[in-house]
């Protein structure tokens, strides 16, 4: 995707402590750049020739939800007009686990009405995803 068209956004439960908004935000982060490497920029040595990795080419807004409207966001997320966007989720049952094998039995025991999500990473189209999260607050 194009940078000028497409749009990058975290949507974070305001209601988290600090500690776990940031953990939030890094594991969403992660996987959206595994998921949409085109985010990341290309390396840049420095004037003293130190190179130093690439990151995000395009700012990330990370805004202010809740629990109920993070439900709502992912529901709206899945359905049709919204099905080429790019969704990160992350949840209460991610975060209480301490092995990926024990997040995938847990994950699979649960139904989706039985999710706390903690946050949500959007990526795509700029138009749709606007049309998502434009009136939603900066998470400040």
């Amino acid at each position: 995707m194009n940078n000028l068209e497409t749009k990058c956004v975290l949507v974070i439960d305001e209601n988290l402590p600090l500690g776990l908004i940031a953990n939030t935000a890094a594991i969403l982060g992660v996987t959206l750049g595994k998921y949409a490497p085109e985010l990341v920029g290309s390396n840049v040595a420095d004037g003293s020739g130190i190179e130093h990795l690439g990151i995000v080419k395009t700012p990330v807004p990370i805004l202010k939800g809740s629990t109920s409207l993070l439900h709502e966001l992912r529901d709206k997320t899945m359905t049709e007009p919204f099905s080429d966007i790019l969704v990160v989720d992350f949840s209460d049952t991610a975060q209480g686990c301490k092995s990926y094998e024990e997040y995938i039995d847990k994950l699979q025991a649960i139904s989706k009405s039985d999710f706390k999500y903690f946050g949500l990473g959007i990526y795509g189209e700029k138009k749709k995803v606007n049309r998502l999260t434009g009136s939603f607050p900066l998470l400040r």
